[in-house]
């Protein structure tokens, strides 16, 4: 199993990278955490033959532009794209014209499907619970393969970040925020913040991803970051778009 990080970017895309969008590879499926432009890079390692499922931690632009060019995709299974609940009539409405494709228009068969706790079938068994943010978003969950991958993107400090990462083999989460910076209302995690959450529920690997693209002008922010985060968490990585980690 793979991870690929292929946009690891908040808010817009900038020379370090683009919007947020995860790869996880397995030898049954192919899962793909949140939807921004990072996704148009999917083509490159997508094994189109398997099932495909996309699941979208809440509906800010930079977590579903993306969507936008899954029409250049030649998936030979469906796709299954889930969403909180709450949100599938906006996301309804922001998934067709005049602004994109419609997805019943697009060359392959894909299911818009609201996510409430669970889903589970013989591809994967995944878990979403609601994060502190702005808006309406959800963390998730992933047993796979018998591992355990947790992705909280977009939050503050929470518990149902530690129920997801518990144990976690490999936990994602989002560092928007630069050491220290405040919030100012809306909802992000500084390094420390997500190595202490790694710490406290005993995950195994911590990797950061969704840095505000004006906070992380370049890599050596990012950096930076990785070294704050690691005198709490050692196992911490700062990912980039092309990065891979194998579990």
């Amino acid at each position: 199993m793979e991870i690929i990080f292929l946009g690891t970017n908040g808010w817009f895309d900038s020379a370090t990278g683009n919007t947020i969008c995860t790869l996880i590879r397995t030898k049954k499926c192919n899962i793909l955490l949140d939807a921004g432009y990072g996704i148009a890079k999917a083509g490159q390692y997508l094994d189109l033959q398997k099932p495909t499922y996309i699941f979208l931690s809440h509906l800010h632009i930079d977590h579903v532009a993306g969507l936008h060019v899954l029409a250049k995709f030649d998936f030979k299974h469906e796709v299954t794209l889930f969403a909180p609940k709450e949100m599938i009539a906006n996301l309804n409405s922001f998934f067709s014209y005049p602004y994109t494709i419609p997805a019943q228009a697009l060359p392959f068969k894909m299911r818009v499907k609201a996510f409430s706790k669970e889903f589970k079938n013989n591809d994967l068994k995944a878990i979403g619970r609601e994060l502190i943010h702005a808006s309406k978003c959800l963390g998730y969950r992933f047993e796979l393969e018998n591992k355990i991958i947790a992705y909280c993107t977009d939050t503050g400090i929470c518990a149902n970040m530690f129920l997801l990462a518990e144990n976690a083999d490999v936990l994602i989460t989002e560092c928007a925020l630069l050491q220290g910076q405040d919030d100012g209302g809306w909802p992000h995690l500084d390094p420390s913040q997500a190595a202490k959450t790694a710490k406290q529920a005993k995950a195994k690997k911590l990797a950061l991803t969704h840095f505000d693209a004006e906070n992380y002008p370049d890599l050596k922010r990012r950096k930076k970051a990785q070294a704050y985060a690691g005198k709490i968490f050692p196992d911490t990585i700062a990912a980039f778009d092309g990065m891979r980690i194998k579990i």
